[in-house]
C-alpha cells in the first residue's frame, strides 16, 4: 500500500469506490476520475483529453480516444469501449466539458494539471478517511478488476497499453481470495 509517496497505490474495494463517487463535489471530478477507474487510463492521459476524444455532435462516444502524444510512452492511441456508468458520468458532465479540452485547467487555460487532480483526490480521501490511495489506484484497480474476472492478459494489455506482459503483471493484484480458490483446485 502507497504510504507518503512511496509504494504501491491501494485497489479500491466496490465499497471504496461508491465512497469515492458519492463524496467528489462536483460531475467534473466524477468523469475525470470515472475515466481513470473504466478505462484504465492514467490521471495524465485522462486530464490531457480533448472534447472530442469523449463526445461527438450526438454525445458522448461508444468510445475513449487515449491519443499517443498524451500516452506515456507515446507509442499508439488506444481507444476503449465506454462502459454505461462510465457514460452516465460523460453525459452529466458535458455541459461542464471545455471548448478544447475535457477537462479545463483554471482560467480556460490548458487541461487540468495531473497534480491538481491528485490534491482533489486527497482531500476526498482524507474527508473519508481513505489511506494509501493515489490517483494510480483507479487503473490498479481497474486492471486487477479485469484481470480477476478471467479476462485475458493479452486484452488487458491492450487496454492499458503495457509495452510487456511483465509490466502489467506488476499492476495486478491477488487476493486471499484467488490463493484459497487455488489451493481448493488442487483436490485430487
Amino acid at each position: 500500500m502507497k504510504v507518503d509517496g512511496h509504494g504501491q497505490a491501494k485497489v479500491l474495494t466496490p465499497y471504496e469506490i461508491g465512497k469515492l463517487f458519492e463524496a467528489f463535489e462536483g460531475d467534473r471530478d466524477r468523469a475525470l476520475f470515472g475515466i481513470c477507474l473504466y478505462t484504465g487510463c492514467r490521471i495524465s492521459e485522462a486530464c490531457s483529453m480533448l472534447t472530442t476524444d469523449a463526445y461527438d455532435a450526438a454525445g458522448v462516444r461508444m468510445k475513449i480516444t487515449l491519443r499517443k502524444a498524451n500516452t506515456k510512452g507515446k507509442q499508439e492511441t488506444r481507444q476503449i469501449p465506454v462502459n454505461a456508468v462510465l457514460k452516465g458520468y460523460l453525459e452529466t458532465y458535458r455541459v461542464g466539458a471545455g471548448k478544447q479540452y475535457l477537462f479545463p485547467g483554471r482560467h480556460g487555460r490548458g487541461h487540468i494539471n495531473p497534480k491538481s487532480a491528485d490534491e482533489i483526490l486527497r482531500e476526498t480521501c482524507d474527508r473519508l478517511g481513505l489511506v494509501g490511495v493515489s490517483t494510480h489506484s483507479f487503473r490498479r484497480t481497474a486492471l486487477t478488476q479485469m484481470s480477476s474476472a478471467g479476462i485475458p492478459l493479452r486484452v488487458i494489455q491492450e487496454i492499458s497499453g503495457h509495452r510487456s506482459l511483465q509490466a502489467l503483471q506488476r499492476y495486478l493484484e491477488v487476493s486471499e481470495l484467488q490463493l484459497e480458490g487455488a489451493i481448493t483446485a488442487l483436490s485430487f
